[in-house]
């Protein structure tokens, strides 16, 4: 049964993204100058292109969703201090691909200070980083660096008309990333739902489950979602594995059947105004846990809900990772999986044969966000307005090593966390977690 659609949250306003790209020349000196490209499409065959996504770091400063854009950043420039170019108005083009806003579509929709078209790029641009010393680039953008090398010919060229060569190339992603990692309430907002929408497709996946469906008839349920609710799609490659493809981390496959008593890993979000949800679930396919399923599984939910409430102001994800491995070093040793005592299964990290991964990463137009994880050399204290994930898991391979009720069983169990001034929110609680609510959820089909 389809769900009522979820109504949309407001988009990010124009005076929000110049309030970014105003934060952001803060910390520039005023001979600066910042180039940074938007995305471009990319030819999926012949004559055929994958859908446009653009690139995380552009929107953040501008909004603006057409590819071959490029945003130029002058501090202090008394015409205006943002500019963007932009795809040329083409009518032919455009009954093949769709209105382009122009140039004076964006000045208007995007509130940048002043926009031209790719068509007067070169010969403008030349202009506008005439005495600017620095140029602030994202340094692994080889076409970045290329346009500002040939920029920089260009001025020495000109040296003796007056202008002035630029003089060196900072890197941009340390500052820009930093400014990303703390969302405003408009970016709460969108994760919000973005979340919500995760969780509900995350609902409906478990009520459809059952054995001799395939992986991919619940990635389905799971997409369909997704873009019933307003989504662009997943943030990420969609996982769900069934028995032993859920110890595989990043299995994408998604073709086999789910079988009578087996477990199935979902790993799944929605993206919305690119905002990403990222959700994981592991679940029986019929709706029962085992015995063994159970005990495993609770090794887990413990573990998982700790570090849910460790997430607060001034805590690191350090210490949050920590509590994670010593909570599921003792189930394992509880349960027969590992020998020896606590102290020493964790100092010998015996553990990583069963937990492979970090408890968390950052969160936002990301799956994997940006932003520094240590500063000065040691785990950041969380902030109010970071997004976090918690995903502790276990998975035990399907080897002779190891007791025969857990082989094969892969585990984890994720969600998104934001950091409060009083600690912290769960954006993705609605998804069942606890065995009995699972269970219970999976009876109502």
């Amino acid at each position: 049964m389809l769900s009522e659609p979820l109504p949309r949250p407001a988009a990010i306003s124009p005076d929000e993204y110049r309030a970014r790209r105003e934060a952001l020349m803060q910390h520039l000196p005023q001979d600066s100058v910042v180039l940074l490209r938007g995305g471009s499409l990319v030819t999926r065959s012949h004559d055929s292109d994958y859908p446009f996504r653009q690139n995380s770091d552009f929107h953040y400063l501008t909004g603006f969703a057409e590819p071959d854009a490029l945003l130029v950043l002058l501090p202090g420039r008394s015409e205006g201090e943002s500019v963007l170019f932009c795809q040329d108005r083409d009518p032919d083009r455009e009954a093949w691909t769709g209105i382009r806003l122009g140039a004076e579509g964006a000045v208007k929709k995007h509130g940048v200070d002043q926009a031209f078209e790719n068509a007067e790029r070169n010969e403008r641009l030349a202009l506008l980083l005439a005495g600017r010393c620095q140029f602030y680039l994202m340094l692994d953008d080889g076409e970045a660096v290329a346009l500002a090398d040939d920029m920089r010919k260009r001025l020495a060229s000109g040296q003796r008309r007056g202008a002035v060569s630029a003089c060196s190339y900072v890197d941009l992603a340390p500052l820009l990333h930093e400014q990303r990692l703390i969302k405003s309430e408009s970016e709460l907002a969108l994760m919000r739902h973005a979340a919500h929408i995760s969780a509900l497709a995350h609902r409906r996946a478990m009520r459809a489950a059952r054995p001799g469906l395939y992986e991919y008839h619940l990635q389905a349920e799971l997409e369909h979602e997704f873009q019933w609710h307003g989504g662009s799609g997943p943030a990420y490659a969609t996982i769900v594995g069934g028995g032993a493809n859920a110890c595989v981390l990043h299995y994408i496959e998604n073709d086999d059947p789910l079988r009578e008593g087996e477990l199935v890993l979902i790993d799944a979000g929605a993206e919305f105004d690119l905002y990403a949800g990222d959700i994981t679930r592991t679940f029986p396919v019929n709706g029962r846990f085992s015995p063994a399923q159970r005990a495993l599984y609770d090794v887990v939910l413990t573990a998982q809900e700790r570090a849910v409430a460790a997430v607060r102001p001034g805590a690191t994800l350090g210490e949050i990772h920590d509590g994670v491995v010593r909570d599921l070093t003792a189930g394992l040793i509880e349960l027969g999986l590992l020998e020896g005592e606590l102290e020493a299964c964790i100092a010998d990290e015996s553990y990583r044969r069963f937990y492979l991964h970090s408890t968390s990463h950052w969160l936002g137009l990301d799956v994997h966000d940006v932003g520094a994880y240590r500063v000065e050399g040691k785990s950041r204290p969380l902030e109010p307005g970071m997004v976090v994930t918690i995903e502790p898991g276990l998975y035990i391979p399907d080897t002779e090593e190891v007791l025969p009720a857990y082989r094969g069983i892969g585990i984890r169990i994720e969600d998104d966390v934001a950091v409060t001034p009083a600690g912290h929110e769960v954006l993705t609680g609605d998804v069942p977690r606890r065995v009995v609510d699972i269970e219970a959820w999976m009876a109502k089909k």
